[in-house]
């Protein structure tokens, strides 16, 4: 046997032996699992999730401390009162983390680069919402443990606290796929930061999170009673203390599916366009 005829004998064994082999098979959920991994581990290591600790103590301090004698001496329990604007403000947070980090993905290059790569199309943003997720739990559970420090409880019972916990997690990642779609499409973290800052202060100041509505002037009490924090506040104060109608808990839904249905599709164009 010649060398030549040798080597092609080696070729045909070795095309024989691959094409024996499995076919490697792409899956999304370890696709979804890898990337959500590296988020969260990457939260933990810099100490984001510390900080999702922190955040609801500050609130906690901030908006309790100076407001209930106040409070007080009108007829309400500050800590029952103020816990939803609390938890809301918390979900906001992680509301901007996200944008910061789709927008941070953007500008580095790093979505572009995983969509040349046989990734499935929506698994960033999955797994960039679900990392999210982690970090809302974790600020919603400090949140719960400072608030019943400072005497809230959940006087309703378990299922409402629960609905509590689920309306809680389901505004904040809502928001957060909102917040996304802005990360990708602006590509400008510092901006972007700073662009949410100020309607969440603003919506939230101007609603019955902190103080009742008649604390208003009557001019502006339709829009302070009627805006989405002020509905939110309405139902997640009712889940903690005598169980929320549905009377009460239609608006803010509506609200929460209105702003799921705008904002999915966008975060899904988002994701899957070419930049």
């Amino acid at each position: 046997m010649t060398a030549s005829t040798a080597e092609r004998a080696l070729d045909i064994d070795a095309a024989a032996l691959f094409a024996e082999l499995p076919t490697a098979r792409r899956s999304s959920f370890g696709q979804w699992r890898s990337l959500t991994g590296r988020i969260v581990k990457t939260m933990a290591t810099k100490g984001e999730l510390i900080v999702a600790i922190i955040t609801p103590l500050v609130f906690t301090i901030g908006f309790y401390l100076p407001l209930r004698y106040v409070m007080k001496f009108q007829g309400i329990d500050y800590a029952q009162f103020v816990m939803p604007i609390i938890v809301l403000q918390t979900m906001a947070f992680t509301m901007m983390s996200n944008a910061q980090l789709a927008a941070f993905e953007s500008l580095t290059g790093f979505t572009t680069r995983l969509q040349t790569m046989p990734i499935g199309k929506l698994v960033p943003l999955t797994a960039r919402i679900c990392a999210g997720m982690v970090r809302s739990v974790t600020s919603l559970t400090a949140a719960l443990i400072f608030g019943h420090i400072i005497g809230f409880r959940f006087v309703a019972g378990f299922g409402q606290a629960v609905l509590f916990c689920v309306f809680s997690l389901a505004i904040g990642t809502v928001l957060a796929i909102g917040a996304d779609t802005l990360g990708i499409l602006t590509k400008n973290p510092e901006s972007l930061s700073q662009a949410l800052t100020l309607p969440t202060l603003i919506f939230g100041m101007l609603s019955c999170g902190f103080v009742p509505e008649r604390s208003f002037p009557e001019w502006i009490q339709p829009f302070v009673r009627n805006q989405p924090i002020s509905q939110f506040s309405f139902a997640l104060r009712d889940m903690a203390h005598g169980g929320v109608t549905w009377q009460v808990l239609w608006v803010p839904l509506a609200w929460v599916s209105g702003l799921a249905i705008a904002f999915v599709p966008l975060a899904v164009w988002a994701s899957v366009r070419r930049p």
